[in-house]
């Protein structure tokens, strides 16, 4: 029995040292296996359903965006801009204006985009020269390596509603002098301007031939897309900027008609399609402002599509933080991208109509950006995750306020020959586009 219980004891002693060894032995282990996955580099998976995610066409040679924003400044031209209503520009249009803009553009290293706008009007006014300056400008942007997007732009409706400086629709279709008579005044305040947007809406804008308003442009942009789209350099189309909007019915009409917009460019390019902001943004307005009521202006097909807005302010805080996060409530209910299609900062003051309505107008005397506020806007956007921006403007024709336009034309007395210089708010927007995302 004693001998018994001495080979137990043995037997139990080596067991409890084969099981320290056996621990001891993969303590060791386990420690090896965590430092050497600790040295490893950690790969998170991709977000899913990236909303805010770059879809441009991959196809393209041009504007890849390594996980950055577009950035870009808008661009006027010259027979593209041109109101049938008034005579042309009184600011001689220098002859190598579009050489020497992309090469400045192509130069500061960060700009890959132009949003360029024309007016259907325009073309309507001198179609030939219209779309030979398109070629112009596609063929010189392919060139130095600048993306470009095809605003098709308004602004207060057309030259027939706004004599003095309306730009948009042409002038055949306003022929019902009753309801929109000639100067009745093309912005969202006056009578004549939501008379006629009313009925856009409807579709029934005519000619005086009875085809609808919604075919002709789209015809109209077939024959932009016609005439660049083959073009390394075009990066996409904007339908209609800054659409009129009059009651809340109209928010899902504006979705009928950028589905049908959209689809018939898509029988044409398969490049980004840009949809806009509507105006007035009047947060108290009887249309419901809101970012459900917005995102009911979505083509059905939002494959490649994007939602432009505009800026012109801080978005720190008040009435601009209230729009920005407005606009984003809105794409991310829509499921699009956020493009900030013009950006820069203005001063407003109060005023009234011809119809005694409250209006405001930019106040050229106290607008102006620093480099503080760019940064500080540009930061903003960067949070938010937006698919691109364009300061606004580049155009040869100066502006009241001087941070309006990115440069000024110096004309050669002997010569005639005008040279497009950058001004210091070029430099400003380079600083805050580098500053903001680390460049």
């Amino acid at each position: 029995m004693h001998t018994e219980r001495k080979s137990t004891q043995l037997l139990t002693l080596t067991l409890i040292l084969v099981c320290i060894f056996l621990v001891m032995n993969c303590n060791i282990v386990k420690d090896y296996l965590l430092n050497s996955i600790s040295a490893l580099p950690i790969v998170l998976p991709p977000p899913k359903n990236d909303i805010f995610a770059d879809k441009s066409n991959t196809n393209q040679s041009l504007g890849s965006q390594n996980d950055r924003p577009h950035f870009g400044v808008n661009m006027r031209g010259y027979y593209s801009s041109m109101p049938q209503g008034r005579e042309g520009y009184k600011n001689p249009f220098p002859n190598n204006y579009y050489e020497s803009s992309f090469k400045t553009l192509s130069q500061a290293k960060i700009i890959d985009h132009v949003r360029y706008r024309f007016y259907w009007e325009s073309y309507e006014r001198d179609p030939i020269a219209f779309k030979e300056e398109l070629e112009v400008v596609a063929g010189t942007a392919d060139k130095y390596g600048i993306n470009v997007i095809y605003d098709n732009h308004q602004f207060h409706t057309s030259s027939w509603l706004n004599i003095g400086r309306g730009t948009g629709f042409p002038i055949y279709l306003f022929n019902d002098p009753i309801l929109y008579k000639q100067g009745g005044g093309g912005a969202s305040k006056y009578s004549a301007a939501e008379a006629w947007w009313t009925k856009w809406w409807d579709r029934s804008i005519k000619s005086t031939n009875g085809t609808d308003g919604w075919t002709l442009q789209a015809n109209f942009l077939k024959k932009v897309v016609e005439t660049v789209d083959k073009h390394p350099s075009t990066l996409g189309y904007e339908i209609l900027s800054e659409p009129q909007i009059h009651s809340k019915d109209q928010w899902s009409k504006i979705g009928i008609y950028n589905t049908f917009m959209t689809d018939q460019l898509r029988k044409a390019t398969n490049k980004t399609i840009v949809y806009s902001v509507n105006l007035p943004l009047d947060l108290k307005s009887v249309t419901q402002l809101n970012g459900q009521n917005m995102a009911k202006m979505v083509p059905q097909n939002k494959e490649n599509v994007v939602f432009k807005m505009s800026l012109y302010g801080s978005p720190s805080a008040g009435y601009q933080a209230e729009k920005l996060q407005l606009y984003l409530n809105a794409s991310r209910i829509a499921g699009v991208p956020l493009y900030v299609g013009e950006w820069n900062n203005v001063k407003r003051i109060a005023t009234f109509n011809e119809e005694g309505k409250k209006i405001w107008k930019v106040d050229v005397n106290r607008s102006d950006i620093s480099q503080a506020e760019a940064n500080i806007i540009v930061e903003k956007l960067k949070n938010i995750g937006i698919w691109g921006m364009a300061y606004w403007d580049w155009s040869f024709v100066p502006n009241r306020a001087p941070n309006f336009n990115l440069v000024t034309v110096a004309y050669d007395n002997a010569t005639g020959e005008g040279k497009v210089q950058a001004t210091k708010y070029f430099q400003i927007m380079n600083n805050a586009y580098r500053h903001g995302y680390g460049y």
